[in-house]
C-alpha cells in the first residue's frame, strides 16, 4: 500500500486562471463524490475573478473509515489526505495567491477534512465553509488543537439528526474553532437530509463575497 494515495490526484479547475486569481476557493468532495460533483456544487458560489480548485481523492474517497473511527484506522489516507489540501494551497501560494486570499470549503468527508485541515494547520485564512462536517477523531476524544485563527469566519452546517455526522459533534468542532479565534457560525436545519440546502449555497456565498468579492475587486 502506497503512504501517499492521494499525492498524486487528479484536480479540477473552474473559473479564472490561478495565476489571474484575485483569491481561490479550495473545494472538497465527499465519499463516493468527485472533483466535478463539488465544482457543480460550487457554482451557486461563483464569482468572476477568483479561482475553484477541486483535487479528487484515490478511489472517490479521502480514508475509508467513519470520521468517528479511531484516527489510526484512516491511515495512511487522513494524512495523504491533509498533505493534499496542504498541496493545492501551496499551488496557490506559489501563485501569489496567500492564505488569506483562501476559502476552503466541503461537504460531508471533505467538510471533515476541510475542518481539520484548517484547525491542525491554523493561519489566516479567507475561511472556512463546511456544509455537514466537524473535527475528526472518536467520540470522546480530545479534539482541541493549538494555534491561532482569529478573525477567521467559519460556516459549519448541518441537518439534525443526519446519518453520518452527529450534530453534537458539528457544535462541538465550532467551539473549539471559536476557541482559536475563529468567528463561527453555526447553522442547524432540523431533519434536513444528508445534502446541501439552498439555503446553505446561499450562507457559503455570503462569505466568500464578504471575504474575497469585495467591491474593490469588481465583481
Amino acid at each position: 500500500m502506497t503512504r501517499d494515495p492521494h499525492g498524486h490526484g487528479l484536480m479540477r479547475t473552474q473559473g479564472v486562471a490561478l495565476e489571474e486569481a484575485s483569491g481561490v476557493v479550495i473545494l472538497l468532495h465527499g465519499r463516493g463524490g468527485s472533483a466535478q460533483d463539488i465544482l457543480s456544487l460550487g457554482q451557486g458560489m461563483y464569482f468572476p475573478r477568483l479561482a475553484y480548485l477541486a483535487p479528487e481523492a484515490a478511489g472517490n474517497s479521502w480514508y475509508p473509515n467513519s470520521f468517528l473511527a479511531p484516527v489510526a484506522d484512516n491511515e495512511p489516507w487522513l494524512s495523504s489526505a491533509l498533505r493534499r489540501v496542504a498541496s493545492v494551497i501551496e499551488l496557490a501560494e506559489r501563485a501569489g495567491v496567500p492564505p488569506k486570499s483562501i476559502v476552503l470549503c466541503g461537504f460531508s468527508q471533505g467538510a471533515c477534512l476541510a475542518t481539520e485541515f484548517i484547525a491542525r494547520h491554523p493561519r489566516q485564512y479567507a475561511g472556512l465553509i463546511a456544509f455537514t462536517g466537524g473535527l475528526i477523531g472518536p467520540p470522546g476524544s480530545d479534539l482541541t488543537h493549538e494555534g491561532n485563527l482569529a478573525d477567521v469566519p467559519a460556516l459549519l452546517s448541518s441537518g439534525d439528526p443526519d446519518a453520518h455526522v452527529p450534530w453534537q459533534r458539528v457544535r462541538d468542532s465550532a467551539t473549539i474553532l471559536t476557541g482559536m479565534g475563529a468567528r463561527v457560525t453555526l447553522k442547524q436545519y432540523p431533519g434536513r437530509a444528508h445534502t446541501v440546502s439552498a439555503q446553505e449555497i446561499e450562507a457559503g456565498r455570503d462569505l466568500i463575497r464578504e471575504r474575497l468579492a469585495s467591491a474593490d475587486m469588481k465583481v
